[in-house]
């Protein structure tokens, strides 16, 4: 996902480059508008070194050679292609021209191009916040289903004391995100999600694999953070780029997989394992390249069943497991619930086409002890989002008192 934050000319507008910091701990992307009164607070390059995306600085470039046609409908491109628009700090200024429809400056017309949700969280002298024309401007807003952070109170910059105060940095962060409906139902949660597929050697540069790209781990990951969990990332070979904000472990057996996974589960307090693990390995790794001379044997020898291991160390954690079928799907999937003392598994049938493996979509039955819920076809992160549901719902059950 990604956010436009704005930034207009306030003595808060530093507190914006830490709203950017915690954005990206949750997996957002961020693209900073800037006013020119911002700038006299704050310079470009700190919210560019932060947020790793240009700054925008002006409805045009600042001199007429970089006032071209893409410059010209940049707000037009940058509206459709964020998912939200949060102003922090928002002036009494900024309030007054997205209530009248004033498109003077990038960050104006932006709000007026976007149909992503908005955020505005006000910061201004009391006086001003009281003023009848910014409450009739917040009101317009409001009932264009603008969401109102509301300032605190206290000790402000100019002196004196009373509402205008920036709300505190999470609560404009939780707003935002329950905008993007991103909600954080995980905070306070250690989740370890495993991803990706391993590999056994054959020989030093022979291995048995298998198909999976890790992006249904890494889905889940990336929910997660942005449900306010910490994330515990383990994750064999993939092509695919982590999360940002997820604490990642690389591996690449599955023995180095099992050793990963027992060492964070004192730490966790809940598994997603969604990493395809090797079931057989080569009884022994040849030390050179294994030449071509005609038929060859390979006797393989079952790694370990971590799900199974996991099951016997758990204390209070929640164990959700996937299974990849073929065959009697939903049959085998109850047994591996029972016999590995999984709270949830997510069963899908890899033998469909288009779906699961090599692929950005998925279609899973997730089966607790109380219910089973059909997830059909949908993109992997749609699928995560159930997944989550699902471990919401049962961290509820094991906490609310019988």
């Amino acid at each position: 996902m990604k956010i436009a934050l704005g930034v207009s000319g306030g003595i808060a507008a530093y507190k914006s480059a830490e709203i950017v910091r915690l954005l990206q701990d949750r997996g957002i992307r961020v693209q900073v508008v800037m006013t020119r009164a911002a700038q006299e607070f704050v310079r470009p390059l700190t919210f560019a070194a932060l947020s790793g995306e240009k700054v925008i600085t002006d409805l045009f470039g600042s001199d007429e050679s970089q006032a071209n046609v893409e410059s010209a409908i940049e707000h037009i491109a940058i509206a459709q292609a964020i998912d939200a628009l949060l102003v922090a700090p928002a002036t009494a200024d900024v309030l007054a021209k997205f209530a009248q429809g004033i498109a003077n400056d990038f960050l104006s017309t932006l709000y007026l191009a976007t149909t992503a949700p908005v955020v505005v969280a006000p910061a201004m002298n009391v006086n001003m916040w009281n003023h009848v024309a910014t409450q009739a401007n917040l009101e317009v807003l409001r009932k264009r289903g603008v969401r109102i952070v509301e300032p605190g109170s206290g000790y402000l910059a100019c002196g004196m004391t009373g509402a205008g105060r920036l709300a505190e940095n999470e609560t404009i962060v939780a707003a935002i995100l329950e905008a993007l409906g991103a909600a954080q139902d995980l905070a306070g949660e250690t989740v370890l999600v495993t991803a990706g597929p391993t590999r056994e050697k054959i020989d030093p540069v022979r291995y048995l694999t298998n198909r999976s790209s890790g992006r249904m781990g890494y889905s889940i990951a990336e929910a997660a953070l942005r449900r306010g969990a910490r994330v515990l990332l383990v994750s064999g070979p993939t092509a695919i780029a982590p999360p940002g904000a997820a604490e990642v472990t690389q591996v690449e057996t599955a023995e180095e997989m099992r050793a990963a996974v027992l060492k964070l589960l004192p730490e966790s307090t809940a598994v997603i394992k969604t990493a395809a693990v090797a079931d057989f390995r080569p009884k022994a790794t040849a030390r050179q390249k294994i030449k071509r001379k005609g038929p060859m044997t390979l006797e393989l020898e079952p790694t370990a069943d971590i799900l199974a291991e996991l099951a016997q160390r758990k204390t209070s954690q929640i164990v959700v497991g996937f299974a990849a079928e073929t065959n009697d799907v939903l049959e085998n999937a109850r047994k591996k619930l029972a016999s590995k003392s999984l709270d949830a598994i997510v069963v899908n049938d890899v033998s469909r086409e288009g779906v699961g493996f090599d692929s950005d979509r998925n279609a899973v039955t997730i089966i607790t002890h109380d219910e089973v819920v059909e997830v059909p076809e949908a993109s992997k992160w749609e699928v995560a989002q159930r997944v989550l549901d699902q471990l919401v719902k049962l961290r509820k059950r094991i906490t609310i008192p019988t």
